[in-house]
């Protein structure tokens, strides 16, 4: 078996952990007392723990009143290891424990935290741990006290670790019941700053919180950092100034002035992987709808909890056709030339992710009875491990359901990964090179 292991890529072990955290979470889920009523059957179970491992936030039951405590903690354990990944988790008690980090250990945190090299893989491990337990520690005393007046001590204190946990790990998942996410709280100032401070957080990528933290200003910060900082504020601004034009008078027409202003703020937030809302999803125009399908593609940033294809990969397509329609033979940005490969891998991934998704709407659009642009929308969200729903989750078929797990799997590992880690072995690296040939394209 340790051979066996020993053979195995970084991709195919992340893919594998991801996996047999999912398996366990459904297990558990599965028990008589993880469930109000009658026990979840496996298709529930299953999806409940592969949205929860994925941080997605998709629903089949009500999180709220289905499960019991002790479902609603085994989802909560599901979200902080598979929003941080079981290696991290691993290694960071490996660390505590005082034993020794080895070479392949590296290159498995590598890929589960999309890093360039393995300098200082170690370091950015109890990073990313002691980060994500101190803002989500800051937040549940926040909203410990803004929810303790209204759910009481113990409930208020439930309800914050896990909503601090979930929306720091881009998660979505809630306890209020009814499928209404945070609908309750839409123009509550602390509610809304707290939980959308956490995404973005969770959002941006341990290795740029690490970089701000290190330079303590934006100008000694690194270029793929100024990038994500630049590309995450300019989306969350758009796409608020969107949502408030479009529905000012349609979906955010029922709320005051805060209400409105809070609500299309944090529909801009939450669009990019959360999967909370505070406005209702359903009610969303088709212009606005189609606007929050492109941002939960484009995602959160490398390195982060969230997921979609990652702004970073958005931005290199956008550069790199602006070079190829300005004649340019490099991508540059800013004063500093990127090379071609990572434009050719940001294809590659935006490609491969159209490919999923294109052939998880085909089967749906076979199976479910829901308008198109729902079955667009869920299928997006599952893939950005976004979690926002117009509806029709609940209403899926078996093989719906189905479907929509493997999309959300393959959203979390990443494309590319789970490519790799399929492929891994198959085909040795060729040292031919063919004399070149030409087509005509365009």
């Amino acid at each position: 078996m340790k051979r066996r292991f020993d053979r195995m890529s970084p991709a195919q072990i992340l893919a594998l952990t991801f996996l047999g955290l999912i398996l366990v979470g459904t297990l558990l889920l599965m028990l008589p007392w993880a469930s109000t009523q009658q026990p979840l059957t496996f298709v529930e179970a299953l999806f409940t723990a592969t949205s929860a491992v994925c941080v997605t936030g998709l629903v089949v039951v009500d999180t709220g009143t289905r499960l019991t405590t002790f479902g609603q903690g085994v989802v909560l354990l599901l979200i902080q290891f598979g929003g941080l990944g079981l290696m991290t988790m691993a290694t960071m008690m490996a660390i505590i424990l005082g034993k020794r980090i080895t070479f392949r250990e590296r290159l498995i945190m590598q890929e589960a935290l999309n890093q360039v090299t393995l300098e200082g893989m170690v370091r950015l491990t109890k990073y990313v741990v002691l980060t994500t337990l101190f803002f989500e520690g800051l937040a549940v005393s926040i909203l410990f006290l803004r929810l303790r007046p209204v759910f009481g001590t113990a409930k208020g204190l439930w309800f914050s670790v896990f909503h601090s946990v979930s929306a720091f790990c881009n998660a979505g998942f809630d306890l209020f019941g009814g499928f209404r996410s945070l609908e309750s709280f839409t123009s509550d100032i602390t509610v809304n700053l707290v939980i959308m401070s956490l995404i973005i957080l969770g959002g941006i990528g341990f290795s740029v919180i690490a970089d701000v933290y290190t330079h303590k200003g934006f100008r000694g910060l690194s270029l793929h950092s100024k990038l994500v900082i630049k590309l995450t504020v300019f989306l969350i601004i758009s796409g608020a100034l969107l949502v408030a034009v479009l529905e000012w008078n349609g979906a955010l027409a029922p709320y005051d002035l805060k209400g409105k202003i809070l609500g299309s703020l944090f529909t801009s937030v939450t669009s990019r992987t959360a999967g909370y809302n505070t406005i209702p999803t359903g009610a969303l125009s088709n212009a606005t709808t189609l606007m929050v399908i492109v941002l939960m593609f484009i995602g959160a940033s490398p390195g982060s909890t969230g997921g979609g294809i990652k702004t970073t990969t958005f931005a290199m397509i956008v550069l790199a056709a602006v070079s190829a329609v300005r004649g340019k033979g490099d991508v540059t940005l800013g004063d500093r030339r990127i090379p071609n490969q990572i434009a050719v891998k940001s294809m590659v991934v935006a490609a491969m992710s159209l490919g999923l998704i294109i052939t998880t709407v085909f089967v749906l659009s076979l199976t479910e009875s829901a308008l198109f642009i729902d079955i667009v929308f869920e299928v997006v969200s599952a893939f950005g491990t976004v979690g926002l729903s117009r509806g029709i989750t609940t209403a899926l078929s078996t093989i719906g359901r189905l479907a929509i797990i493997v999309t959300m799997f393959a959203g979390r590992v990443g494309p590319m990964t789970l490519v790799l880690a399929i492929s891994a072995g198959h085909d040795a690296p060729s040292t031919v090179r063919y004399p070149e040939g030409k087509i005509i394209v365009g």
